[in-house]
């Protein structure tokens, strides 16, 4: 980045950890875009320009980890295994809560105790989910289609959900390395059950 971009990254670093700190001090709901703006040294007007709301403050952290899980999928050479591929999203995402365990719980917490902040991350997981589909759909080169794509997407976000929620519902006691490799194993056992229709035997 030239130096113009490195000072607005460095700008719109230093107002989300400004408002991250002040959300959890004082409280989600507590805490005003003007409290912000002057915490952080910035006008009001600066601030719009970097997050557009409120809830786009709390939802940056989510979107940066999962944007950097995104970078390591398409990382991945083309030839790599699609499995292979896949894990690179989820040691991502492992990466990104133990840099930072504290801070993802404290994050969490606000989530559960805010109905609308859940409603943003439920929109950002859907487009997040999108993306990989498509990303999955051009490493499978025509051999593949569009719902194989979507049901590998929305399995592998569904692995970081569960992931992320039985850590942080343990209170980040358990390694997070530790759930993924259960949760893995699970799948991998095929210990899950599939919905299956019911077969009626009509011979009678």
């Amino acid at each position: 980045m030239g130096l113009r971009e490195t000072k607005m990254e460095r700008t719109r670093q230093l107002i989300a950890e400004t408002a991250f700190d002040l959300f959890v001090a004082q409280g989600y709901d507590a805490t005003t875009i003007e409290q912000i703006a002057a915490a952080a040294e910035v006008g009001t007007r600066t601030l719009y320009r970097y997050y557009a709301t409120k809830e786009a403050l709390v939802v940056s952290f989510v979107e940066n980890g999962l944007n950097a899980a995104m970078a390591a999928f398409e990382a991945q050479p083309d030839e790599t295994p699609l499995p292979e591929a896949l894990y690179a999203v989820v040691d991502s995402v492992e990466q990104t809560i133990t840099a930072n365990p504290a801070r993802l719980l404290a994050l969490y917490q606000i989530f559960h105790r805010t109905a609308g902040l859940r409603a943003g991350l439920a929109d950002l997981d859907w487009s997040w989910r999108q993306r990989l589909a498509q990303e999955v759909l051009r490493r499978s080169d025509g051999t593949r289609d569009v719902l194989f794509a979507t049901l590998t997407a929305a399995s592998t976000m569904n692995v970081i959900e569960v992931v992320v929620q039985t850590w942080t519902a343990d209170g980040g006691r358990t390694e997070i390395a530790d759930i993924t490799r259960s949760v893995l194993k699970l799948l991998r056992a095929n210990a899950i059950p599939i919905p299956t229709a019911i077969r009626h035997d009509h011979s009678t």
